[in-house]
């Protein structure tokens, strides 16, 4: 029979919480500590969105970045100019001269801000040549090997690698996570959320063109149609899990005390891309005979060790307003945010007929860490989130801590997407997930956005 939390911790004594192997995390005010010294490496439009970030703190200062595209760095450097901040140096070249950077700077972090199949590499380079403190953007790897490389890795080097998934300090999930904190939910029970928001557009340089031929950019100068379509042509599964995964495993303590144990995904035909590419280029443009093996939905389930299910979506290729779909609903309330609906049981204004505006309670049970960065948080971009995660990246260097999110996080959200494809090939099948931590869920303890910790 399979192991639960319970029957664990009863068959264990007291001193097994000895097992957690890092700092718990601190806040650290830094006004004496020397600055912390980050290097960067793409600087493509996200990147770009982490350099800003980092430029307007006084903490910390970016001595090198590393890209392959000159056109980029030069936007970048823009960037320094305008704050005024002294320009870095600056590694181009090469697909791997990001080595040259990690093997010659003396940093204490690092940002990994490039397409997703170079986080591993990118990642493993880094630690290996010192770094201990290494931030990446979402997915970790591609394959379920890559995830448990990075994860061996980072164990052997004592290193904290924290994928920077900002949807995990959304004003509206935090708030959602103070109720659910303060016992508002009852026990959880089900969980939504996905990534539903149309990429056409962002596949595509000038609506037809879906890899880097030399063509202009398209009206909003999207870059990732270099990368990110030919994922769309080879791959079928939920390609970008992260967004609605993790802010409900912070929800369900998920690798503290929690864990995903299975996993079942069903894909959709496709139909989108290619309807697009007609519409824009007309039937005989060459690009129509792109065969797309990406389902325009998928739909993923998951099975938690403490009884809990999960329902992800992952919907990119037809057309629909932006949303992450959260549901949380345990046994005293739930909460929507496709209807901006929230319902406690007894608390409510209005009997279970209707929904109480989320609002109001947001407003009630707004989470600490937004009530002390509110300012500093919306001179950021995507409504305030990006500073949360920079913040609490650089805040852990400086007080060699844990970070918020940690390897074992960045493994279990982004390995959904290799599971996700293995069961959509295996006809369906539920797979197994793999328990990176090596039974440590069991006894660790979750620190995330505890009060106002970063």
């Amino acid at each position: 029979m399979p192991i639960t939390r319970r029957r664990f911790v009863k068959s264990i004594s007291i001193g097994a919480a000895s097992l957690s192997l890092a700092k718990p995390i601190q806040q650290f005010a830094g006004t004496t500590q020397p600055k912390v010294k980050i290097a960067v490496i793409g600087t493509g439009l996200r990147g770009q969105a982490h350099i800003s970030t980092l430029l307007k703190r006084n903490d910390c200062v970016i001595t090198a970045i590393c890209d392959i595209d000159e056109g980029m760095l030069q936007l970048s450097n823009k960037l320094f100019s305008e704050a005024g901040k002294p320009l870095p140096k600056i590694y181009k070249g090469n697909p791997h001269a990001y080595k040259r950077l990690v093997e010659s700077e003396k940093l204490d972090g690092i940002i990994i801000a490039t397409p997703w199949e170079w986080h591993t590499p990118m990642i493993i380079d880094s630690i290996g040549a010192g770094v201990k403190y290494v931030a990446t953007e979402v997915v970790l790897g591609i394959t379920l090997e890559d995830h448990w490389q990075v994860v061996r890795c980072t164990e052997k080097h004592n290193a904290q690698v924290m994928m920077l998934e900002n949807a995990c300090y959304r004003r509206d999930t935090l708030a959602v996570l103070n109720m659910v904190r303060k016992g508002l939910f009852g026990e959880m029970i089900h969980l939504q959320g996905g990534y539903q928001h149309d990429l056409r557009g962002v596949k595509f340089n000038n609506g037809i063109t879906p890899y880097n031929s030399g063509a202009e950019f398209g009206e909003k100068g999207y870059s990732e149609a270099k990368w990110r379509t030919s994922h769309s042509v080879n791959r079928n599964g939920d390609l970008y899990p992260t967004h609605g995964v993790g802010p409900l495993a912070v929800i369900l303590d998920i690798n503290r005390g929690n864990r995903f144990e299975s996993l079942c995904s069903f894909s959709s035909k496709s139909r989108g891309l290619q309807e697009y590419l007609v519409k824009k280029g007309g039937e005989n443009h060459p690009n129509t005979k792109v065969r797309f093996k990406l389902g325009d939905v998928v739909t993923t389930n998951i099975k938690c060790s403490n009884g809990e299910t999960i329902l992800l979506q992952h919907d990119t290729n037809l057309p629909r307003p932006y949303s992450l779909g959260f549901r949380v609903q345990g046994t005293k309330g739930i909460w929507m945010n496709l209807n901006n609906g929230m319902y406690i049981e007894g608390q409510s204004k209005y009997d279970h007929e209707r929904w109480d505006d989320a609002q109001l309670w947001f407003e009630k049970y707004d989470h600490p860490l937004w009530k002390k960065w509110n300012k500093q948080a919306l001179e950021t971009g995507h409504d305030g989130i990006d500073f949360f995660v920079i913040h609490a990246f650089i805040e852990s260097i400086k007080g060699n801590a844990e970070t918020p999110m940690d390897v074992y996080d960045a493994a279990s959200w982004s390995a959904i997407t290799p599971l996700s494809e293995t069961s959509i090939e295996l006809g369906n099948e539920t797979v197994p997930f793999p328990d990176f931590t090596g039974g440590k869920w069991m006894t660790r303890k979750n620190n995330f956005a505890v009060n106002d910790a970063y």
